[in-house]
């Protein structure tokens, strides 16, 4: 890199974009910044500049440049408006956000940013770099920091009543406590993040991530077909936008369909005009999950979670829901299976499921507990025995009825007594 610098003009950034490959072009960029110059057009194109650099330097995946680009640039920061620099010094952190593998690295920006604007009393930028670290943290799967964080800043940001950094809070907040598995405060979070909306206008993506949430907690409680309307507003916010969340959103109203056991449902949501822009591996993956429920196929229900594990398992939410309906599913067919014996080997029964054995006998054992059906485990003889239900006559439950209502009669003729005597 020469040392000389370059004037700050629309020529020097031609020169820039003109050059053979993108260090030399990085090399002419920093030497447009070194320029000493601070009227209005020369910080113009030393803005452009900035821009310029930061997308370089992103394509270059040079995490560790761009974060020492902001401490390169605070003397820059001082001589052009507060809002300028916050939009600035955003965008170099969202930069850093696109390069793989450098989310420890946001944290420390973050944090060194944090401190920055405390030193500079820069208020604004101050709570949303706060608001960025806390998002970053909870990532980490730092919960403790991340709350803690949050806790003091909205706070904060309640007294200066800025509404629309409040939702962005309320709604990180709320996910926060969904991660610890809070869901209390997370719907308390949530309603606090609908009610901050509701006074401001909102942007279609913000709004969408409200919905999107709502539908998650809601699935949560299987609530899912109210579930499934939230996921439905989201799907066709980020749809709009082009949103990459749109296929999550869209995911999620499948699986909320196969939950209620409209699992028919799901290929002619996936045939639509809206769900043939999203084929692929995870829309493959619920049309598997919904076709093994249909057919009530635990074999078919397996070879979709073995083929789709990307899209099944390490999703937590689809995961967590496919669990529970897997057990459903499981019970489903032991109890269809048993049905005809007073008396069957554990073995026949795991051979004719298609499930190791101690799968079988753990799960049966369960049930029994349960009292998903009555029976008992001979282990010895690897043996399940089913009791027949024993029907409860109907007589005695009539007859404590009558003999309560005798107790009333006569306790009331008591009373009546008691006053004529008197």
């Amino acid at each position: 890199m020469q040392s000389t610098d370059l004037p700050a003009t629309s020529d020097s950034l031609a020169l820039a974009m003109e050059a053979r490959d993108h260090s030399e072009s990085i090399a002419i960029l920093y030497r447009i910044l070194e320029n000493p110059s601070s009227s209005s057009e020369a910080l113009r194109i030393k803005e452009q500049a900035i821009s310029n650099l930061t997308d370089l330097l992103t394509q270059e995946k040079k995490a560790e440049n761009l974060r020492s680009l902001l401490t390169q640039l605070r003397p820059f920061f001082s001589v052009i408006p507060k809002a300028k620099t916050a939009k600035i010094v955003r965008g170099v952190i969202d930069a850093v956000a696109k390069i793989p593998g450098s989310s420890d690295l946001q944290i420390s920006l973050c944090k060194e940013m944090v401190e920055w604007t405390r030193a500079e009393k820069r208020t604004f930028l101050r709570q949303r770099v706060e608001a960025k670290l806390a998002a970053l943290l909870m990532e980490n799967k730092e919960y403790s920091e991340a709350l803690s964080l949050l806790s003091s800043l909205i706070k904060e940001v309640r007294r200066l009543d800025d509404k629309l950094l409040l939702v962005d809070i309320d709604l990180l907040e709320s996910k926060l406590h969904f991660s610890l598995r809070n869901l209390p405060k997370a719907k308390a979070s949530l309603t606090a993040a609908r009610t901050a909306a509701n006074a401001i206008y909102v942007p279609p993506a913000q709004q969408g991530s409200i919905d999107l949430l709502s539908g998650i907690l809601h699935a949560e409680e299987k609530d899912y077909k109210t579930a499934y309307s939230y996921f439905f507003e989201a799907f066709e916010a980020f749809n709009s936008l082009e949103d990459p969340r749109a296929v999550f959103s869209l995911k999620y109203m499948l699986l909320c369909k196969i939950m209620v056991s409209q699992a028919d449902d799901v290929a002619g949501i996936i045939s639509s005009k809206a769900g043939l822009q999203y084929l692929g591996p995870d829309l493959d993956a619920m049309k598997a999950v919904a076709d093994a429920h249909s057919k009530r196929s635990l074999k078919l229900f397996e070879t979709a979670l073995r083929d789709y594990r990307a899209q099944l398992e390490e999703d937590p939410i689809v995961h967590r829901h496919l669990s529970s309906l897997y057990d459903t599913l499981l019970e489903q067919n032991l109890c269809r299976l048993i049905e005809p014996y007073s008396r069957v080997e554990i073995a026949h029964i795991a051979e004719l499921i298609e499930l190791p054995v101690d799968h079988v006998e753990k799960k049966l054992s369960q049930m029994i507990l349960d009292k998903k059906f009555t029976g008992t485990l001979d282990q010895g003889a690897g043996c399940l025995i089913i009791f027949d239900d024993l029907k409860t006559d109907a007589i005695y439950p009539a007859t404590l009825d009558t003999i309560a209502n005798i107790g009333k009669v006569v306790d009331s003729l008591y009373v009546r007594s008691a006053h004529i005597m008197s």
